[in-house]
Formats: C-alpha cells, structure tokens, sequence
C-alpha cells in the first residue's frame, strides 16, 4: 500500500523567488517542481536521482510540507496534508523526519549530543516507554539508546558536533531522526558531503535501519550506484519533473528514457 501519495505537485517561484523568500535577478518563473505524482509503498526505499538543480531536494521538503506547494496534493497514511491545520501537523511530523546532507549545519554547535537528539522528544511532548511518563531519565535511557542504534558510544553524549568527524556527525543527525519513531524518513542526500568509504557505512547503516525498523525512505541523491544499491525502486528527475519510475533493476539495467541512460553512462560504480 502507498503511505505516501503525490499528485500533481508542483512548485513555482515567481519573479525570480528564492528558497529563503528573496528576489533573484531576472523576472522568469523557475518551475522548481512540475506536476509530480507518485507513490512510495510501506517498508520500501524509492531512490530519487538526477543532477544539481533538477528539484529533487524541493520535491522532498515539499512531501513533509517544510515548504508550501503551488498546486497539488500530497497525502500520508492517508491523511492529505495541505489541509491539515497545524495541531494535526504537529502529530503527523512525529512519523515524518528528514535527515539533512550537511551533517555539521544541520546540528546546533551549542549543543552537546545529549541534547540534540533529545529535542524532538521535548519538543513533542514523546511519551516514552516509561510508565507512559515523559521523564528525564525516560529521555536519557531513549537518547542512549538511539547512539547505540547508530553505532556510537554513549560516551559521546555530552560533547558538541565540532569534536566529530563528518560520519559521526550524520550518525548523530540520523539518531535525531529516528528519536520519535518515524515511518517515513526523506534522506537528502545524505552521503553527498562524505568520503566515499564513510558514505558506504552511511548507507549500509540505514539499511539494517530499514530492517530493524521497518522504515520508508525516500532517498535523495545524485549517484546512481549509491541510489541501485539501497533502492526497492528508482524514480528519475529532470527538470523538476519526474521523467521515469520503476524497480531498480529495470531502471538501471533497461533504462527507458534517454536523461535516465545519460545519469548511468556518467556516474562510475561505486563499491558499497
């Protein structure tokens, strides 16, 4: 079953509009995301491919309602989330996370460990296994817990980000994600700012992740190999438009459009 549909999403920034709201030069309308529709199916990891600029990272903020569609609809576990009002949203962002590409920006360096994973839990009132009681001890032992799911020590828990190597870096960001129990994470490129070996263990870690926990993915990412490796299926974009879906093997074995055949003549293997 799809616990994510998209229908028909599209979206534009008018008179040059910036991500942040700002005016670019010129007047033209960038078609960021154009009448994308799609589904990604419970348990699975749809890959999402293609160059720079093709909006992919926009099409994944625009699923978890970060930023707001032009048009279309987007509905998870069946709830459609452009009418959601912000109580509702509050609750459907607990099973819906983002893990970010830069793993040092996208961690509070004021922060130590401990209180960066513990966060979302505060932040969203998480009621832990604990006699239904959101305690501090409960927080601690989840926050332990969520480290040694991402292969770190507990010993790490009161230090700050900068005193980390990249990878632990993303492993810290990867336990914030899981801290509330998602069932859906958008990995956005997630590997693209790591060394290759470093990204291997990366992505093999959130595949004993998916298995551990039955998660969904979608997974965002420029390299082919890396997307093959770690996805059920394959969707292809260009343009900000999706110009080919399908199971990974089809799609990089018997690639069906010619930007599709372009990306895997490009893209060298990768070991994994």
């Amino acid at each position: 079953m799809a616990l994510v549909e998209v229908r028909n999403l599209t979206k534009i920034y008018a008179g040059g509009e910036s991500l942040l709201g700002g005016k670019l030069r010129g007047s033209h309308e960038v078609r960021a995301v154009d009448d994308v529709s799609l589904d990604i199916h419970a348990g699975e990891t749809l890959g999402l491919v293609g160059e720079s600029g093709s909006g992919k990272s926009t099409l994944g903020r625009l699923i978890l309602r970060l930023i707001e569609p032009t048009s279309g609809n987007i509905r998870f576990a069946g709830r459609d989330l452009r009418t959601a009002n912000g109580g509702e949203m509050r609750r459907l962002r607990s099973n819906m996370q983002i893990i970010f590409q830069d793993p040092f920006a996208s961690l509070d360096p004021r922060f130590r460990v401990e209180e960066i994973i513990a966060e979302p839990l505060i932040i969203h009132r998480h009621r832990i296994s604990n006699g239904g009681k959101n305690t501090k001890n409960g927080i601690r032992a989840r926050v332990a817990e969520l480290v040694r799911a991402v292969g770190l020590d507990e010993s790490i828990l009161r230090r700050f980000p900068h005193e980390f190597s990249g990878g632990q870096r993303q492993r810290i960001g990867i336990a914030r994600a899981l801290a509330l129990r998602p069932k859906f994470i958008v990995a956005d490129e997630p590997v693209s700012a790591l060394d290759v070996s470093v990204g291997a263990q990366i992505v093999n870690l959130l595949a004993q992740l998916q298995r551990d926990l039955g998660l969904t993915y979608l997974f965002i990412s420029h390299s082919m190999p890396v997307v093959r490796y770690l996805s059920t299926r394959i969707a292809v974009m260009y343009r900000g438009q999706i110009v080919e879906v399908g199971p990974a093997e089809q799609i990089t074995e018997r690639p069906g459009h010619p930007y599709t055949r372009s990306l895997l003549e490009a893209t060298p293997e990768v070991a994994v």
